[in-house]
């Protein structure tokens, strides 16, 4: 979900650790994160400058979260990675598992600024980085065809959008979100979930399993979705007519979350490490590069930026979901999900 350029990158380097002696040497860390451009940038920018002033060396391991879990549960008998940095879905299967360690206040001492949406239970991780899930539409051409902005998952069932949405699928979770807002819209229950769908997949000429659709919008195959926040204003970069809309019943926070892997090798180093991904100045910088909104109260944005990110106010109406029901759940509602709606 998150991307990281080489600016952020490199004041994590700076703000990760104080410089150790001469001779000391902190060990070996390992972080398992996103990959694609946030590897290119980290191995680049990061792990040079990170290695000098922590006086040790870093290995980054590229994945996908799911992938990242599955690592963490072959070696849970004898760890070999200190960070993972995983969407909040994942994070709650391996929590719930014993995969993750809890954060000590004392060297995460930035836990207290961050908002109450990105505290996890127990404090076991963290999230450093927010979007959120919501409607994505082509702004132009709704107001061509004399369409009012989209409020609610319902809206994107109108007859003029036939042949022109594409809906995320279960499997990734964009696809868990739309079944969520259908849910809040009804009457809370999954079954008023999976009725909403269906109307929406009506209009639906596919289903995306990649969580990216920006060429389905550029193509002018699709102008409405459900999608993430800051994927809408990276495409609003390349002067597209998207926006994105906060949804009357609540939008659903995306997190992606930060986390000591438990029994870590480095534990010490990858508590510090941690708390720099809370820093204001990385907050900052990952607005600005990537639209993800700080998760930190004490990150200051300047007026433009800050109506394109999460910021406190949206933090404050939208609710988490309930990653321990959900990922109970989730093997069910896919299989549903296959029968009755992408049928």
């Amino acid at each position: 979900m998150t991307r990281l350029l080489a600016a952020a990158l490199a004041l994590l380097a700076l703000t990760a650790c104080a410089p150790p002696a001469p001779t000391a040497s902190a060990g070996k860390l390992v972080v398992a994160g996103y990959g694609g451009s946030y590897q290119q940038a980290f191995e680049q920018a990061v792990l040079p400058e990170f290695e000098k002033t922590c006086g040790c060396q870093v290995t980054y391991i590229a994945g996908s979260s799911t992938d990242t879990v599955a690592k963490l549960k072959a070696q849970k008998d004898a760890p070999q990675i200190d960070v993972a940095l995983i969407d909040d879905g994942p994070q709650a299967q391996a929590a719930e598992a014993g995969l993750l360690a809890a954060l000590d206040p004392a060297a995460v001492t930035r836990l207290a600024k961050v908002e109450k949406v990105a505290r996890l239970p127990g404090d076991v991780g963290v999230g450093f980085a927010m979007t959120a899930t919501g409607l994505a539409y082509n702004s132009k051409w709704y107001a061509d065809n004399g369409l009012p902005a989209p409020r609610k998952l319902s809206d994107l069932a109108d007859p003029k959008l036939k042949g022109k949405v594409v809906l995320p699928s279960i499997s990734n979770t964009y696809g868990v979100g739309a079944l969520m807002l259908a849910a809040r819209e009804g009457d809370g229950t999954v079954e008023s979930g999976f009725a909403g769908v269906k109307k929406v997949a009506a209009n639906a000429f596919t289903f995306d399993t990649t969580a990216d659709v920006s060429n389905y919008f550029l193509q002018g195959q699709a102008v409405a979705s459900v999608w993430g926040g800051s994927r809408v204003e990276t495409l609003a970069d390349k002067n597209f007519p998207i926006k994105f809309a906060y949804p009357e019943e609540g939008a659903i926070p995306l997190l992606a979350t930060a986390n000591v892997v438990a029994k870590a090798p480095h534990a010490d180093l990858a508590q510090k490490f941690v708390n720099a991904l809370l820093e204001p100045a990385i907050q900052q910088k990952l607005a600005a590069e990537g639209y993800d909104g700080p998760t930190v109260t004490d990150a200051t944005l300047d007026a433009a930026l800050a109506q394109r990110v999460v910021g406190p106010e949206q933090a404050a109406g939208m609710t988490p979901l309930d990653w321990k029901d959900v990922n109970g759940n989730r093997a069910a509602w896919t299989d549903r999900w296959t029968k009755e709606v992408e049928q």
